[in-house]
């Protein structure tokens, strides 16, 4: 999708595609024949970057069709290299200028309890995402209010390391009034773990799930960090990554 749009962030995609998937199959509440379902669970992608990895697990639960996907950023397509709210079914918030989605979804997690409905609101991060400041007041804001239907999933896959470290990111939100733990993002059990046992109500402290994850997960030359982060695979590579895959 990514190699023939000439557009996309591969590695950020592969990093949250298993956290985003178990959302989808195992947590979410939703009905993908109407997205705008009244009663249903709000996922924000606040790494809008990684929207590659959403807009697959939107056609494989039934939100969008693999024409949308075969059209990804093209003319007259309604996928982009960032979400759109505007666009696409299943998408709550325009994304991809990182620490605009999690306050969004901290005023969408308020206004929810406001008018007492006990939809909850899932948000994922970007552990780089973490070094915006709007990030940290947000969060003070949601344990200030006692948003108990709000979780904030950090995709902890080392970016920040690079340039300005965020660890020990599970002391800091604890720090920030939220529960918090760190799991692996990749591990089946851990999201099932996790997931399970999250018991949200409409006042409460909010919870952070530090996902510990690997950017480029799964294919050996995008693992880690460096050119692959917004690079393009030609043909030859292409062919391998997807016979890695395979």
């Amino acid at each position: 999708m990514v190699t023939r749009a000439r557009e996309g962030h591969i590695p950020s995609s592969f990093s949250i595609v298993d956290v985003v998937h178990h959302l989808y199959a195992k947590v979410l509440s939703y009905d993908a024949k109407n997205p705008q379902w009244p009663d249903r669970d709000f996922f924000i992608l606040s790494k809008g970057h990684g929207c590659a990895g959403l807009y697959v697990v939107l056609e494989k639960f039934g939100f969008i069709s693999k024409a949308d996907l075969e059209n990804y950023s093209q003319p007259g397509g309604i996928l982009g290299g960032h979400p759109d709210v505007t666009c696409v079914p299943g998408v709550e918030a325009s994304t991809g200028s990182l620490g605009h989605g999690f306050p969004t979804a901290v005023g969408l997690a308020l206004g929810l309890r406001i008018q007492n409905r006990k939809n909850r609101v899932f948000a994922l991060l970007g552990d780089g995402e973490c070094n915006e400041g709007t990030i940290w007041e947000s969060a003070l804001v949601a344990a200030k209010q006692q948003l108990g239907n709000l979780v904030a999933i950090i995709d902890l896959n080392g970016s920040a390391a690079q340039i300005l470290p965020v660890d020990p990111l599970v002391e800091k939100w604890k720090a920030f009034g939220w529960e918090a733990q760190e799991i692996d993002g990749h591990s089946a059990a851990d999201l099932e773990r996790v997931f399970s046992t999250l018991h949200l109500s409409p006042v409460g402290a909010p919870r952070a799930v530090i996902a510990r994850t690997l950017k480029g997960k799964g294919v050996a030359m995008l693992e880690g960090h460096g050119m692959w982060h917004h690079k393009i695979p030609n043909d030859e590579e292409l062919r391998s990554i997807l016979k890695e895959l395979s």
